[in-house]
């Protein structure tokens, strides 16, 4: 009988795609994949070592399959991913029922490491990060019609308050060659929707090709005829340039939809995060992205409490959040990661101001929110099936203002049966604060 595998994937979608290759290899090799971890002979985790929370989220799933193998319903467990590559030895300290812990740059010999601790060997091993392919071979996990597309890996802006580039190196670019191949294989394989992604997207090319290459990366894959949609995220504010702005006007397939993360708009709050810009730089680039890209949807994300917001400092940022009224906007409480320069800041703040001062964000934009989704009722949208909801008796879908796992939904009745994937046209009906309702009609 086969050796039965099954991947617990946590943390961000690029992680996601590090999943999907070494599912690739595990299917190449001629494991049988498994859905249910519980139900495999190895569970091998890929971790996220980010926010505090995350690191929480990846212990707990270490210790209910740490459970499972005392009880013989699996037999190995491996961890890799971002949590391993930060904590390293301590993480084959924590936990010895691991038979292997391993870097993010060990994913390329996963099966040579199966092969190990298959013969009773204990691996513990953190080979160099660049060892990560940015591209490759992987087996799709999402739904069948959208992938996401990992153009870089690393990070060079080295914010105070983060930890990734010293988990995932620094910034280093795929060639545009290889990312236009496997991007063509996604479409070939029956995905209409590519999701671009990268630490920071804007960066892209400046370390191969002596400045960034996004704009042409996008004409070229707007070139690839069986994709509909291509979506733009994590695009740094300072390096968003005209000639960005006006590819992803120009370009049908390119749904208008950016997701910038700014953290904050106060100027000394941005330079201790050791970011650029204030609220006037934000407010006059989020002016020419919607005079330029007229029907854009603009999402972001915040951070409250890093240390030394004074309530004044936070005040702004609410102000400015009710100012340029984000079409999306996610909210976070400052976490204290050890080894981050921020970590060591003066002024930390306790975790119920953070919070408090999140949840207030958070509750403007619920508000901001409704009032932009009235305004689409009676109007008419196109939406991709993602599903059909039993319970309900509608399908459900996305909208292309609507990014997966992160935004809204439509909820929708339709005459004939529909097909995931499938992309109709939808009549609102009825608004909700984030989601909303309708009815698919003739175009």
């Amino acid at each position: 009988m086969p050796v039965k595998i099954g991947m617990v994937s946590l943390g961000c979608s690029k992680n996601l795609v590090d999943s999907e290759r070494m599912l690739y290899k595990f299917r190449q090799k001629g494991y049988e994949l498994v859905t249910e971890p519980g139900l495999s002979d190895i569970a091998v985790v890929n971790t996220c070592g980010f926010i505090q929370s995350a690191k929480e989220e990846a212990i707990e799933t270490i210790i209910e399959l740490g459970k499972l193998k005392e009880e013989g319903t699996i037999k190995k467990i491996i961890i890799t991913g971002c949590l391993s590559e930060r904590y390293r030895e301590e993480m084959a300290e924590q936990f010895p029922e691991a038979d292997a812990v391993v870097g993010i740059g060990n994913q390329e010999d996963i099966i040579d490491i199966i092969d190990r601790v298959l013969a009773k060997e204990r691996v513990v091993s953190f080979d160099s990060k660049d060892r990560l392919a940015i591209t490759g071979d992987r087996i799709i996990s999402t739904l069948p019609f959208f992938a996401y597309l990992k153009i870089a890996e690393g990070c060079d802006n080295c914010c105070t308050y983060c930890a990734i580039p010293q988990i995932r190196g620094s910034f280093r670019s795929a060639p545009m060659e290889d990312i236009l191949k496997e991007a063509q294989w996604l479409a070939d394989n029956g995905v209409t929707e590519i999701i671009v992604i990268a630490q920071d997207t804007t960066r892209y090319g400046k370390d191969i090709y002596g400045k960034p290459m996004l704009p042409q990366l996008l004409e070229k894959l707007c070139e690839i005829e069986k994709l509909k949609w291509i979506r733009v995220l994590y695009c740094y504010p300072e390096r968003i340039t005209d000639e960005l702005i006006n590819v992803i006007a120009a370009q049908e397939k390119i749904v208008k939809y950016m997701d910038i993360p700014i953290q904050h708009c106060n100027k000394e709050i941005l330079k201790n995060m050791n970011r650029s810009g204030d609220s006037k730089y934000l407010t006059d680039l989020m002016s020419k992205i919607r005079k330029n890209i007229p029907d854009i949807t603009l999402r972001t994300t915040l951070i409250t409490g890093f240390p030394g917001e004074t309530e004044e400092q936070f005040e702004e940022l609410a102000e400015f959040v009710n100012k340029i009224k984000f079409d999306k906007l996610g909210c976070f409480a400052y976490s204290q990661e050890e080894g981050t320069p921020a970590a060591g800041f003066d002024g930390q703040l306790d975790e119920e101001t953070k919070n408090h001062r999140a949840e207030i964000i958070m509750q403007q934009q619920q508000l901001i929110s409704e009032e932009k989704n009235a305004q689409k009722n009676g109007c008419k949208f196109e939406a991709v099936v993602e599903g059909f909801d039993k319970y309900a008796e509608c399908y459900f879908g996305r909208t292309a203002g609507d990014a997966p796992d992160i935004d809204g939904k439509v909820f929708f009745t339709s005459e004939k049966q529909l097909e995931i994937g499938q992309y109709v046209t939808i009549k609102i009906t009825e608004a909700l604060d984030y989601d909303l309702i309708g009815e698919v009609t003739d175009k």
